[in-house]
């Protein structure tokens, strides 16, 4: 699909890492900021998806590298399951959100575009928040800016979290 409006995917398309980009979050705390985390603790991190389905579409992640939920340990499952369940609450709190779309994509054949490190998809949804543009241009225009959004979440996260 093509996008109209993501100015900042140069910029992390041109800085990419090596090896599993969740991973390399987890092993630099002091990147955060530019990596756009909105919260990190022992189990996992949130951080905002640079691809993203529509503006404040972010991810709850596992600290640790694993490719399937069955093997997760369940303190940890438990763990994200509460985290995605308040920042569902934040979504719909800050930036409005008539609903929330949640998902994982369990493996490449499944969508998953980082395969090897599970995540949940965090998807903040509006009536009418898709158009013509995206059925038959096959584009999406995003109205919002994402770094003000980062911004938004990160400096009110900790009233949820």
């Amino acid at each position: 699909m093509q996008h109209l409006y993501a100015p900042w995917r140069d910029e992390y398309i041109k800085n990419s890492i090596e090896g599993c980009p969740f991973c390399h979050i987890v092993a630099h705390p002091e990147e955060d900021l530019d990596n756009h985390v909105l919260y990190q603790d022992e189990f996992c991190f949130v951080v905002m998806n640079l691809y993203p389905y529509t503006p404040g579409h972010f991810m709850v992640i596992p600290n640790c590298h694993i490719d399937n939920l069955e093997n997760l340990d369940s303190k940890v499952w438990l763990h994200i399951s509460l985290i995605v369940q308040k920042c569902v609450g934040m979504l719909k709190t800050e930036l409005n959100a008539m609903g929330v779309n949640i998902g994982m994509n369990l493996g490449k054949s499944a969508g998953a575009g980082i395969a090897e490190h599970i995540h949940y998809h965090l998807v903040p949804r509006w009536e009418r928040d898709t158009n013509f543009i995206t059925t038959i241009g096959d584009a999406r225009v995003y109205s919002s800016d994402f770094e003000e959004i980062f911004k938004k979440l990160k400096s009110n996260i900790s009233k949820y979290l």
